[in-house]
């Protein structure tokens, strides 16, 4: 009896290892080159409501009405990408004029400050030490120009690699719109064409997960969302308390750019509090360091609670799962592991798979002092 249930747990733990790494390689190496197709597919599902709903207000075919508005979506994506492109060259534009200004006003007198006491300092040291800091700085400044060329040749390597990158991108946009097109003119048949293809249970789980799915994915956008206010609420409080202007516009683009888990906060705070220093500004450097610690241990807190509790998970699950998520996909990992192990506790929850066993109420966990 016990080496069936040893053999039936090898035979389970292989099994799902197989299931969970063929789905691994699926999501790093096959979604990518599929990407234009699933794009095309979820902008056509986002699509069909409205496309049943005018079809069936104005009495038009469904497939006139699909053409419509893909033609529409398009469009206007289309209009806010170039009209963010202008705004984005012009600001790049105003920023790269304003650089030498910037230089001249600010990061050079603190270099030349830093050279001064630094000049000042080695005047009372011993001259043969002295002249050893002298050969340093010199390999130092040596070592900073061959790192510069080097960067230099990189950067030009990986703008080359971007101008050979540029026809395969435009490749994908057209084979975006064009399957946008052939599947939201099809959508019914298709999927029709794919339940068919299941069996009854097979087609329950089915609906069942991509009902799931689509709410948790849009509770874990609410909770981004209230993460993002809070950080932008913080944000705006600590520096209008450290009098810096404009701070509720500048609070505001430092929680949108929170949203990406490897710069975050740190990615604007961080180089701010440092220039803040070296500029002589002690107060207003001590100032933003304490509105990022804060900011950053309230987040931390906060964020596997929020997340966790509109999607089911414990906190620590949360974390983990979202630590693992963007160390393997990034972004995606980041809202797709949480949301993937949501889904498993679902279906776990309901019977439909049966990964872990479950608490049963009725029984007690812990043995009572008589059975001791």
């Amino acid at each position: 009896m016990e080496t069936a249930k040893r053999k039936a747990f090898i035979i389970n733990f292989i099994y799902f290892a197989i299931i969970l790494a063929l789905a691994v390689i699926a999501l790093k190496y096959l979604l990518p080159m599929a990407m234009p197709f699933v794009m095309g597919f979820i902008i056509a599902y986002l699509l069909q409501g409205p496309r049943n709903f005018l079809a069936g207000k104005l009495g038009i075919s469904k497939k006139l009405v699909a053409i419509v508005l893909v033609l529409v979506f398009y469009a206007v994506i289309g209009l806010l990408i170039t009209l963010l492109g202008f705004k984005a060259v012009g600001f790049a534009g105003t920023l790269v004029r304003s650089l030498p200004t910037f230089y001249s006003s600010q990061v050079e007198p603190v270099i030349l400050q830093i050279f001064s006491n630094l000049e000042g300092w080695m005047t009372q040291l011993d001259p043969s030490f002295v002249a050893y800091l002298s050969d340093m700085f010199a390999r130092t400044l040596s070592s900073l120009g061959d790192m510069v060329s080097s960067l230099s040749i990189s950067a030009m390597a990986y703008l080359s690699g971007l101008a050979y990158a540029v026809p395969g991108g435009f490749i994908k946009l057209v084979l975006l719109i064009i399957s946008t097109f052939f599947i939201a003119l099809d959508y019914d048949q298709l999927m029709g064409f794919c339940l068919r293809q299941l069996s009854s249970r097979s087609k329950k789980v089915v609906l069942q997960i991509k009902e799931y799915v689509i709410g948790t994915l849009f509770v874990c956008i609410r909770s981004y969302a209230l993460i993002m206010s809070l950080t932008f609420v913080e944000l705006s409080i600590g520096l209008t308390l450290i009098h810096i202007p404009n701070s509720v516009l500048i609070a505001l683009l430092i929680a949108i750019f929170d949203i990406l888990p490897v710069l975050g906060t740190g990615g604007i705070m961080i180089p701010w509090v440092i220039l803040s220093a070296f500029s002589g500004d002690y107060p207003q450097a001590l100032g933003l360091l304490a509105v990022y610690v804060v900011i950053t241990i309230i987040r931390n807190i906060l964020e596997p609670k929020i997340v966790g509790s509109q999607i089911g998970l414990h906190p620590v699950i949360t974390l983990c799962s979202m630590f693992i998520g963007v160390q393997l996909f990034g972004v995606i990992g980041l809202f797709g592991f949480p949301i993937g192990l949501s889904l498993l506790r679902y279906l776990n929850e309901n019977g439909t798979i049966h990964l872990y066993k479950m608490e049963d109420p009725k029984q007690e966990i812990l043995p009572r002092e008589s059975d001791l």
